[in-house]
């Protein structure tokens, strides 16, 4: 099934031993449009700190009571890295993150999810999600005898930040090839893989009371500097896409 993400605003978190917050915000990849991470604002219990929380680390949600279960706990969140969210995500603040919850990289593999496509199979247990046997940071190796946060380090230089806040994005002016048909109003996305399936435009400055849906396999080029999505239609072409109705569920 298809969630909007402003639905999930202020889903709540539940860790193991008690509630962690709420959700204010998202970060997505956007090379696999994927929502990578949940900014949880912590409200009065860690002072409102805003944390990262990551899909690998859910549970089976709780649509009804609009709760989201993560496998950690309180004291994990207290001393999780702390990464300031006002800011962009860089690989190694990612990397210092996962580590410290011992989860693998999802930028690794072919799927979503580093080999796979669903976060909770990348869940390290005695072994990590490929078969590998989980070591420490200074255990961990490649090929070239480099630990993991040498190669980071070499790789970092090469690897351009493809994490963005959802918030941000909204807003956006979206541009066919000949002309401008819209803004982002929301995002869709798929409950099992937290892919992001749908840009939902709202068409009002060109195309009155209608809202349509843009698959990312549409988009050219997002240009963030000038809040711009350019998409690979026409405004003909738009006219049939998808019309979009938050009342009616999207079989």
């Amino acid at each position: 099934m298809l969630r909007s993400l402003d639905d999930l605003k202020q889903y709540a978190i539940h860790a193991t031993d008690g509630n962690l917050g709420k959700i204010i915000d998202f970060y997505f990849d956007d090379e696999r449009w994927a929502i990578r991470y949940f900014v949880v604002d912590t409200e009065s219990w860690l002072m409102s700190r805003k944390v990262l929380i990551t899909p690998i680390a859910i549970g089976k949600p709780d649509w009804d009571n609009k709760t989201l279960p993560v496998k950690i706990t309180q004291e994990q969140v207290k001393n999780s890295p702390n990464i300031n969210t006002d800011k962009p995500v860089s690989r190694q603040h990612e990397n210092d993150y996962l580590d410290y919850y011992g989860y693998p990289n999802y930028w690794n593999g072919s799927g979503l999810w580093g080999a796979g496509m669903y976060p909770e199979m990348m869940i390290p247990g005695p072994f990590h999600y490929d078969g590998s046997e989980i070591t420490t940071p200074e255990q961990r190796t490649n090929q070239d005898g480099l630990s993991k946060t040498d190669d980071l380090h070499n790789q970092q230089k090469e690897v351009d930040i493809h994490l963005r806040s959802c918030k941000e994005v909204i807003g956006y002016h979206i541009h066919a090839s000949d002309g401008e048909i819209g803004h982002v109003s929301g995002m869709l996305v798929d409950e099992l893989t937290w892919a992001i399936r749908y840009l939902i435009v709202d068409t009002s400055n060109w195309w009155l009371g209608h809202q349509v849906l843009i698959a990312p396999l549409w988009i050219n080029q997002v240009q963030y500097p000038q809040r711009q999505v350019t998409v690979n239609l026409t405004r003909q072409e738009t006219r049939h896409s998808i019309d979009y109705n938050p009342s009616t569920p999207i079989d």
